[in-house]
Parts: C-alpha cells; structure tokens; sequence
C-alpha cells in the first residue's frame, strides 16, 4: 500500500521495458491508425500493457485509411509466426533500431542478421516511384516489438511509403531476401517493362502479320510514287494554257463577228480533267464548249434511257431557225456542220494549228499544235444552253444529299443545263420521225466540275486550313491503271469518264471526308477499284444524273469481264504494272 492507499503493480520479470507511457505520449499515441491484431500479439510475445480506460482507447475510425487486403493478412499472419521464432531464439544482448515510423520510435530486436524492418527500410530508400497500380508483395517481415508505445507494422509502413500509382503498371516481383542481396527496383522495373513491350510486339504481331504490313507499306510506296510522275510541272501547264486561250479567243471573236447563226456565242465554258485539276501526266488535253443561248424550247426524249432529246424552237426570232426541219425539230447534224465550217475558217490563219477528221458520233471539232515538242489537243463543242428546270428522267438521280446536303443539290438543280449534238448508234435510226443524227444529248459538265472543286462533306476540305482528303488522287490512279491496260489490251471502248462516274458514286456511299483521308490512299484506292469492278461484273454503272441510262450498256459485256480481271489481277498483285 502506497500512502495514498492504492497498491503498487509489481513489475512482470518478463517485461523489458522501463517506463510507461505518460499522458502526453498516450495523446499522441491516439493519433497514429490502430494495427489489427496489436493486443493480441502483445499478450503472446509478453510484452502487456496497462489497460486504459475504455474511453480513452476508443478512436475515431480513420476513413482515408485504405482497408487491409486478403494478401496483406495472410502476409500478416506469417510475419507473426516468423516473429515468434525469433523471439525464441534471443539472447539478453539486444540490438535496438530505429524505425523512422511517422515521429513514433520502434525497437526491434535481433541477433545477428538484420530484421526485415530494417531491410525494408532500405529498400524503400533506393525504390523509385512506380506507376500507381503496381502491386508489390511486400518481404515478409515480423513485426516489430514495441513497448509500452505502438508502432506501425512492415506492410502499413511500406504502404505509406509507396504513391498511389494507376492500374496496368509493371508489376515488381518478389525481391529476394536470402543473404541480404536483392535486385533493384530500377532493375525490377526494367526487366518487367521489357517483358511488357515483348509481350505487346508479339500481341501487335498476331493482330497484323508483319507480311501484311510489308506488303501495304509497299503498295503506298508505289501508289504515292505514281502520283509524283503524274504530277504536271507548272511551267508546262503555263504554257499549255496561254495556247489554248489564245486560240479559243480567235475563234470566239471570228464566231461573233462572220457567223450570223452563232453571233450569239456566250463566254466558252472550260470543262473537263484539266479544268477539274484531274490531269494527269501532260497537259496534253483541253475541251472548252461554246453555249449557244435558247430561251424557248420544246425538248422530248429520244430512246428509254433518258439521255438524248429532240429539241424544237418555240415561235420567236431566232438565229438558229435556219437549222430547223418541217417537223420543227432543229438538226443538230446540220448545226454542228456549219459549225466545223466556221472553225476551219478560223483556224487557216493560224498555221500551227491541224484540224483532224470528223469521228463518227463525235460533237467536238478537234484542234492540234505541239508546245515543247508536246502535242495537245483543244475540242471545241458547240452546245446549247437551256435555263429551264431539268429533266424529269434526273428526278431520281443526283443523290447527294447524304454528301454535300440538300441545299447544294438544290443550288445546282437551279443552275441551266446544256445539250451537245451527239448520238449514239446508227445516224439514221429513227424515232417518231426524228433521226438519231440530228438530236442532243444532255450535259451536266459544269455540275461535274463544281462537285470536284468542292469535294468535301466539309467546307474547309483540302483547303489550306482544313483537312486533306485522297478522292482526286484515287481517281488520278484509277484514270492511269485504266490508260495502260488500254494499252496492253483491247479496251478502247472504255474511257475516263466511267472512271470520274465511279468516283462521284463512291463518294454518295462514301460521304464523310473521314472516309477519305489523305493516309488511307492505298485503302480508298483499293474500296474505288472494288467498285468499279462490281460495275463491270455485273455491265452496270448507271449515269450519276440520269439513273435510267447505263454507261455499259453498249459495251461488249465479256469485255467488261475481262477489264475487272486485270484490275483485280492488279490490286491483288500489288500493282506491278505502276512499276
């Protein structure tokens, strides 16, 4: 009895430590995360403590404290039988560490080796920071002893050391402990990135056999290598050009001033690939039509397929009544003769310029010079002009609204339409009293050329500030492929502008400039050449504007077969013909 009446606690034999926690210590002590298990191991390894009052060992539950996972516990229970061995095996002679653990200072006890405190502590000194999810099995380690005052085990330690880092990092294997030598963590995290990048090597191989990428690395070198020998140097097409307007001008000026039935001449209207910046190779090709205007006109179909019409002149004074027949139909083999006539006359004054022979069926009086040992042609079209509504057979064709919208379908449709002196077949096949030689067919060139210049679904495409797309340079590789199996082969019949209707109808199922980008050249190539071969399978391609006329139907279809073979025969082979 003490003289204040209570008795004094005898000290346990077993208990090394001297001094018990005062107040302050206990305050501080309250701060720090309660360690599962703590009162438990403590009774076992002999080290109790005075119990405290219950109120002033209750917490606060400590809500950023991550809770203990499965491998963690079992860590745990492992560290303890570790530790019990331990504690077997000492002597009186201690070794007392430090642990720096949050200001709070653990002694730990061992003999002769170091404890897996303290080489966790090292380790953590050396480890660099990984990436958030990295999941590191902690060196099973005992728990330090403490006495009188609680100390944070290994795991929650190693925890705290640790950032958080984010999932699907490396994970570092389990360092080796035996006679204290370890790898690195920088070595560990080498090793697994390695593995890592090895193991997505292998995943990108089977995904994409490297063949297969050699062979599409290939076909856009070649592709982009022919487009650069298609290119047309500047210079040549400045010189081309300055011919060919000068001459159009001579004729315009002779047209208006000796023709009476063609005084009326509008401002030629300059159509076709190299107008479309479509040329390929030289700028060996020009067509420039010259609008004849007519404001009152009856036109009727000739044929089922929409394409051609019978045109007859309203009452009125007009220049071209000379040219009508009694059934008051205008003869459009009788204009496009005077026409040639006036041309001729023209062109005599300009020695450098050849007028070749008529072709059958042709409307264009063609013209010929060389500039820079280069011969180009010029073909001169007389037309009509017609500023009515169109058509009916165009109701169901020129679908583009899914592509540049249903205002510009219908700015174009404002727009007049023109009729050339062409036909198909024999000249005197008639049709209701009208013979095939003196009707029209009708011409959407204009439409065509601002469809091409404004291509994309957006407005800014292969603009400088917007994005490129690869249409033109597929339909450049189309009009090649199809010019040199032209020559190797028979398929005269087949022309560019099959080529230029293919395109615009990719383009309608095609619609987003997405669709068509610049660095997808060898797969929209290859998309455009899948479809002009269903096209020829099946001797089908339908005029974009007048969906009731086929393009192929005057074609031979075997030959039709034939020319979607070698295309295919091409696009399988890598294109060797570009070689």
């Amino acid at each position: 009895m003490t003289g204040r009446g209570r008795p004094r606690k005898a000290k346990s034999p077993d208990t090394k430590c001297a001094k018990s926690p005062t107040r302050a210590e206990e305050t501080k002590q309250g701060s720090l995360p309660r360690c599962s298990g703590r009162a438990k191991e403590e009774k076992q390894n002999g080290t109790t403590k005075e119990q405290k009052p219950k109120k002033r060992q209750q917490k606060k539950p400590n809500h950023n404290e991550e809770k203990p996972s499965v491998q963690s516990t079992q860590s745990e229970k492992t560290t303890k039988h570790f530790t019990e061995e331990i504690g077997k095996q000492q002597k009186t002679s201690t070794v007392s560490t430090k642990a720096p653990v949050q200001g709070t200072k653990a002694k730990n006890y061992a003999r002769r080796a170091k404890s897996p405190e303290q080489f966790t502590e090292e380790t953590m000194k050396v480890q660099p920071v990984l990436p958030k999810c990295t999941t590191v099995d902690p060196v099973k380690t005992t728990k330090a002893k403490t006495c009188g005052k609680k100390a944070k085990s290994t795991e929650q330690f190693t925890d705290k050391m640790q950032p958080e880092i984010p999932k699907a990092s490396v994970q570092v294997t389990k360092a080796k402990t035996c006679a204290g030598r370890t790898k690195s963590p920088e070595n560990l995290t080498e090793e697994t990135t390695k593995k890592r990048q090895k193991s997505f090597k292998s995943t990108r191989e089977v995904c994409e056999p490297q063949d297969k990428c050699k062979d599409k690395a290939g076909v856009d070198s070649i592709l982009y290598t022919t487009l650069d020998t298609l290119k047309i140097k500047k210079d040549e097409r400045s010189d081309a050009s300055k011919v060919i307007n000068n001459i159009v001008r001579n004729i315009m000026e002779h047209l208006k001033k000796n023709s009476l039935s063609f005084k009326e001449v509008q401002e030629p209207l300059r159509t076709g690939s190299y107008y479309e910046n479509l040329k390929i190779s030289n700028p060996d090709e020009f067509d420039v039509m010259l609008p004849i205007p007519v404001d009152r006109v009856d036109i009727e179909p000739f044929g089922n397929d929409g394409a051609f019409y019978s045109v007859a002149l309203k009452r009125g004074k007009s220049p071209l009544t000379k040219f009508q027949q009694e059934t008051g139909i205008l003869s459009a083999s009788e204009m496009l003769k005077e026409f040639r006539e006036e041309v001729t006359k023209c062109v005599k004054t300009f020695k450098e310029w050849e007028m070749t022979r008529k072709k059958k069926g042709c409307p264009a009086v063609t013209l010929t010079t060389e500039v820079n040992s280069v011969t180009i042609s010029l073909d001169v079209v007389l037309c009509l002009v017609v500023k009515s509504s169109w058509p009916a057979f165009t109701k169901d064709g020129f679908k583009i609204e899914g592509w540049l919208g249903t205002k510009m379908r219908q700015q174009y449709k404002y727009q007049p339409y023109y009729l050339v002196p062409k036909y198909e077949g024999r000249g005197t096949a008639e049709s209701d009293g009208v013979l095939a030689k003196d009707v029209w067919r009708v011409s959407f060139s204009h439409v065509e050329k601002a469809i091409l210049k404004n291509h994309g679904s957006e407005k800014t495409c292969c603009e400088e500030a917007g994005v490129r797309c690869c249409r033109k340079d597929c339909l450049k590789l189309l009009k090649h492929l199809l010019g040199l199996l032209k020559e190797r082969g028979s398929f005269d019949k087949f022309c560019s502008y099959h080529a230029k209707t293919t395109l615009l109808h990719a383009c309608c199922s095609r619609t987003r400039d997405t669709d068509w980008q610049a660095s997808s050249l060898s797969h929209c190539f290859q998309m455009l050449l899948k479809d002009f071969e269903d096209h020829l399978d099946k001797g089908v391609l339908y005029n974009f504007f007048i969906p009731t006329q086929n393009l192929l139907s005057g074609l031979n279809q075997e030959k039709c077969r034939s020319l979607a073979k070698c295309i295919k025969d091409q696009r399988n082979n890598g294109f060797p013909i570009f070689k």
